[in-house]
């Protein structure tokens, strides 16, 4: 079994037991962020520390969604353009104050990467029972992108696996 179809399997026994939580009156809890419009949703047990934005150093010959690494609370940790990232685009022009309410959402510390997404915004917590519908990834996603979710307002909000994304040979390959 390839580690694709490895990733997919646990995404699926994922998916199994998030819909028995919801049966069973639990419910899973998200850190729900805003990027170039979207929103996504990260599992708390993903991400790590949140910082304010502070000054990247450019890496030269890295991909465009690659913006550098930053000084965060004494660590160096590379910094993605998330949206960037997810549609292999280079970095999008930031709406005015972006830089004011933009965040820094860090991995969590055990899934070993040194890394940290760029966002726009920090929309808070969300939990299972806020949405009212989801739709499973297609069967050529990526292994990172997990449910995306339709909340009552009719917004989407769409699940970034962070374990598998720092697992990724695309997002751990920078350079160009």
């Amino acid at each position: 079994m390839s580690s694709r179809d490895a990733l997919r399997a646990f995404q699926a026994r994922l998916a199994s037991r998030l819909q028995d939580a919801q049966t069973q009156g639990a419910t899973a809890a998200w850190l729900g962020v805003e990027a170039a419009g979207d929103r996504f949703l990260i599992p708390l047990n993903h991400a790590g520390e949140i910082f304010p934005e502070v000054p990247i150093q450019v890496v030269p010959h890295a991909r465009p969604w690659f913006l550098g690494v930053a000084n965060l609370r004494g660590g160096v940790f590379g910094v993605v353009d998330l949206v960037g990232f997810l549609r292999q685009q280079p970095p999008r022009p930031r709406a005015e104050g972006a830089q004011a309410t933009g965040r820094f959402v860090a991995f969590n510390e055990v899934l070993g990467v040194n890394c940290a997404l760029q966002i726009d915004r920090l929309a808070g917590l969300r939990h299972v029972d806020a949405f009212g519908s989801s739709e499973a990834p297609g069967p050529d996603a990526p292994a990172y992108l997990g449910h995306r979710y339709v909340d009552a307002a009719g917004a989407a909000w769409q699940e970034i696996n962070l374990q598998a994304l720092s697992t990724d040979p695309g997002f751990l390959h920078i350079g160009v």
